[in-house]
This record gives C-alpha cells, structure tokens and sequence, in this order.
C-alpha cells in the first residue's frame, strides 16, 4: 500500500467541524441576546414568555 493511499481524505475535517460548531454557538448566543432585550408585549406576539427565554 502505497503512502498517499493511507492518507485522510479531508485532512482538516476538524477544523470544518470546529468552524462550524463555532458558527452555531454565535447563532444560538444571539438568538438569545434578542430575545431577552424584547419586551414581554414583543415576545408575546412571537408566542414565547419571559420563562420561555
């Protein structure tokens, strides 16, 4: 078996993986952020409530 044969297909997968969990976690805070800066009249028109945030 030759060296180039053994070799990782995508050798920085890790680094995509990581990127990309980053990217959620920014999405996810922010989405937070929004959400508990609103008024309860505002996340009453969304559907949610304070408990909900």
């Amino acid at each position: 078996m030759e060296f180039y044969e053994n070799r990782a297909k995508r050798p920085f997968a890790v680094f995509i993986w990581i990127g990309r969990a980053v990217k959620k976690w920014y999405r996810i805070n922010r989405t937070r952020r929004i959400l508990h800066g609103m008024s309860v009249e505002q996340l009453k028109d969304v559907g949610l409530s304070r408990f909900d945030v």
